[in-house]
């Protein structure tokens, strides 16, 4: 399998490939459809197993590949329902050592998941909008 775009730009996973046309997956939809061999070019690089992930929003992506256990998307949720949070009442509410919950906010914070905010004179977390809409598809 591999990653291939139409004239559009428009990425799809080839199926099937014949002598005048291929049987293309939008990874979006699922849906398949035949297209002529010349509407296609291969994108070079392309992981067919990225474009597959297309398929789920990007959000939900981004806090899917972040939060690598029920503790750090535990984290993320609380951070959405509660926040924000000061540093100290983090490790106050939660049972996170100060390395892991200060790894897990800046890995966040590189992810675009978590803003800084200061709560009561002192540095805290907030959720961003991209945590906010990933949870809210995921607890859908």
């Amino acid at each position: 399998m591999r990653t291939v775009r139409d004239e559009s730009g428009r990425r799809y996973l080839l199926v099937k490939e014949s002598a005048e046309s291929s049987l293309v997956r939008d990874p979006e939809t699922g849906a398949e459809r035949h297209v002529p061999n010349a509407d296609l070019e291969s994108v070079d690089g392309a992981s067919p197993l990225s474009t597959a992930a297309t398929a789920v929003p990007d959000a939900v992506r981004t806090v899917v590949t972040a939060a690598h256990g029920d503790r750090a998307l535990g984290l993320l949720v609380e951070l959405d329902d509660r926040g924000p949070l000061s540093v100290q009442e983090l490790l106050d509410a939660y049972d996170l050592c100060e390395s892991d919950l200060h790894g897990l906010l800046g890995e966040f914070r590189a992810a675009g998941l978590l803003t800084e905010a200061t709560v009561h004179g002192r540095r805290g977390y907030d959720a961003t909008e991209t945590t906010s809409e990933a949870l809210a598809v995921l607890r859908a």
